[in-house]
């Protein structure tokens, strides 16, 4: 996940767009690239599904396929946006994909969920499968407490959890550069070797998360404090 995500502005209600308010690409671009391996290896499954090519699947697995697919990376497009302070600023825009989000992100987490519980797959793999259950089931809490935090019109509890969540969500595109990291000095990865990778991409984006959220609390703590000594 990239440092870039600092770039994301505080969620705080708004009552127009601010004119200057940064763009913010350069947050969307790192976001938009970290993306696009997982997409791609997405869309590659799909032309897998669609052939009928590899292990027979139910319709049911192939329906929890697909959706899971197509959702994570509608999320991870369109939430990649959510990250420009111009674009959060209009608050009906924000409004807008943040209702298209929330759903889109709950099933691309229950459906990841899904496969996970039912996988069915050679039994070296099965530790894969519980580590991408427990991330799976954080996206769907993560969704849930920023559904609940702008319930509550707290903007700071929603934006922390979202960003957990969008974490999450990319950390496809963190495991891919892990799993090139892994493969230069141990060559390619053995189901034991993949589900440390997958792990640490999980890890990785949520501790860059934290360090995010930290840095805008940070951030904003300072700035309440610059106006009580203006005040004073």
């Amino acid at each position: 996940m990239p440092h870039h995500l600092n770039d994301a502005p505080t969620v705080e209600p708004q009552s127009a767009a601010r004119p200057n308010a940064p763009t913010g690409w350069l947050a969307i671009c790192g976001l938009l690239v970290l993306s696009a391996l997982p997409i791609i290896g997405g869309a590659l499954s799909l032309r897998d599904v669609a052939s009928g090519s590899g292990s027979p699947l139910t319709w049911v697995a192939t329906a929890a396929i697909v959706a899971h697919i197509v959702s994570m990376s509608v999320f991870c497009l369109v939430g990649a946006f959510q990250f420009s302070p111009a674009l959060r600023s209009r608050r009906a825009w924000h409004r807008r994909a943040g209702r298209m989000l929330i759903p889109i992100g709950f099933l691309a987490a229950l459906s990841g969920a899904w496969l996970a519980i039912f996988f069915r797959g050679p039994d070296d793999e099965y530790p894969l499968a519980v580590v991408r259950l427990v991330f799976s089931a954080a996206m769907a809490a993560f969704l849930a407490l920023s559904v609940r935090a702008i319930a509550q019109r707290d903007f700071r509890a929603h934006a922390a959890w979202s960003i957990r969540a969008f974490a999450i969500a990319v950390s496809g595109g963190t495991q891919a550069l892990v799993a090139i990291l892994w493969a230069i000095p141990f060559g390619e990865a053995d189901a034991a070797g993949e589900t440390w990778v997958v792990a640490a991409g999980f890890l990785i984006n949520l501790g860059v998360a934290e360090l995010i959220i930290r840095r805008r609390r940070a951030d904003a703590s300072r700035q309440r404090a610059g106006r009580g000594a203006l005040v004073s």
